[in-house]
């Protein structure tokens, strides 16, 4: 791989697309899979019996996508390299009586999904999207990507305590957002969604619907070297995780076309069966059937083993040898705030990914997992640093410890350092998406 290619702008350009276009974890995976599409890779759907072929495959589940590739004479027992991700963001999302209002205002009922920083939804233009379940148990992505709906903050005027004491938010009572006026009507919003999709009145029968600030991601700064987006946490790592397994299974070097190519030769070298899996509900606990605590990674794993011919001992000895990746967002050090981070871990934007350490196992990473990592990111040419929490504050965790219980998979944790996690609008350095899906495509080639 050459590192010259390491700060091509291409793939930060694709990403702001990538994140657009992905409101919802049912549209990240959708578009995760036409570009797997494009790359030779095909869908298998898990009531069909599999075959043990070579190639590329993937499993989509609601908002989980679990991909791989089988090199040309891989062995039953070949170890995994596995890139995590998850698709979910914290956001608001409709209730299943949606229809609200009060005092002329027409509104929409919401719930708080994860956790938010509640401050940065106010005052947003908001779309809504998601997924709508028909009567014949189909479903149909839907995307209202224009302003629709907005949570008006109080003014200044109706509540001075705001400047003296800060803002405080009821979750019940403030965050409901207007989309017009008048008094609200049963079935309203979904006859509108349908109007939208172009489906018959009364058609819809379930939905899982969220919004999402319709704000473009943008460059920002004086040289354009930092990015400005939504859902970061944790898309950017599901979009680098794709494209790193298309230039694996390739061969081609360089992440940044991501869309293009098919398997060849190259991707036949492989000793590993390279890996993505980007799992749903991580920002709510993974405790689903498409989370990272359910069966889909080992279910997945396990029919590729067995379609091969493999044994319950072929199983064994493949998970034995197989090594996970957790790649999610992490902290950057905030200029502001300083005094909230370690005082020796100090992960900068712009300066490559980071390894992301806990004692108390709130992350999986250990001294073998790094020098794993190291050597991944020695041979892309990508510079990393170190993440650890500091001592006075509790530590987030990931889908990394989740991943290395449950299958007994040795697992890293590692990501890009960002600012305002959680926020509608994140920010990271404009180098490191491509820094982190170099490093990435290191790993899976072995």
């Amino acid at each position: 791989m050459s590192t010259s290619a390491r700060f091509d702008r291409g793939h930060t350009d694709d990403l702001m697309t990538f994140l657009a276009a992905s409101p919802t974890p049912y549209h990240a995976v959708a578009n995760a899979a036409e570009r797997l599409e494009k790359a030779g890779f095909r869908q298998v759907a898990e009531t069909d019996a599999w075959e043990g072929t070579s190639g590329g495959k993937y499993v989509l589940r609601g908002g989980a996508i679990v991909a791989w590739y089988v090199p040309e004479g891989a062995e039953p027992h070949t170890p995994f390299r596995i890139v995590g991700a998850h698709t979910d963001s914290p956001n608001l999302r409709v209730k299943p009586q949606p229809d609200s209002g009060a005092h002329g205002w027409r509104q929409v009922a919401v719930e708080i999904y994860g956790g938010p920083l509640l401050n940065s939804w106010l005052d947003r233009d908001l779309g809504l999207a998601g997924r709508l379940t028909l009567k014949d148990g189909s479903s149909r992505l839907v995307n209202i990507d224009r302003p629709l709906l907005r949570v008006p903050q109080l003014a200044v005027h109706l509540d001075r305590s705001v400047t003296t004491d800060g803002l405080k938010l009821d979750k019940q009572r403030h965050l409901q957002p207007v989309w017009g006026l008048g008094d609200p009507g049963e079935g309203d919003l979904i006859a509108f969604l349908e109007e939208e999709s172009g489906l018959p009145r009364g058609e819809v029968t379930g939905w899982d619907l969220m919004t999402h600030s319709v704000e473009r991601p943008a460059y920002l700064g004086r040289d354009k070297e930092l990015v400005a987006g939504p859902r970061m946490d944790n898309l950017l790592s599901v979009h680098a995780g794709t494209a790193a397994l298309i230039a694996a299974a390739t061969g081609e070097g360089s992440p940044s076309d991501s869309g293009s190519g098919s398997p060849s030769a190259s991707g036949s070298g492989l000793s590993y069966i390279p890996v993505l899996a980007a799992f749903d509900h991580e920002e709510s606990g993974s405790q689903s059937d498409t989370g990272a605590d359910g069966p889909l990674l080992g279910g997945v794993l396990e029919r590729s083993v067995f379609a091969r011919g493999g044994s319950y001992e072929d199983r064994a000895r493949a998970f034995a040898g197989t090594i996970c990746l957790s790649s999610d967002t992490g902290h950057a050090v905030h200029p502001n705030y300083a005094e909230r981070h370690d005082p020796t871990h100090h992960p900068r934007a712009g300066g490559g990914p980071i390894l992301k350490v806990n004692v108390n196992n709130r992350y999986a990473t250990d001294g073998s997992g790094r020098a794993v990592f190291a050597a991944a990111c020695a041979k892309a040419g990508v510079p990393f640093q170190s993440f650890v929490s500091n001592n006075s504050m509790p530590c987030g965790t990931t889908i990394g410890p989740i991943t290395a219980a449950r299958h007994g998979i040795r697992t890293v944790d590692i990501g890009v350092a960002i600012l305002s996690m959680h926020s509608v609008r994140e920010l990271c350095g404009a180098d490191d998406p491509f820094l982190l899906a170099n490093a990435l495509v290191a790993f899976l080639e072995g």
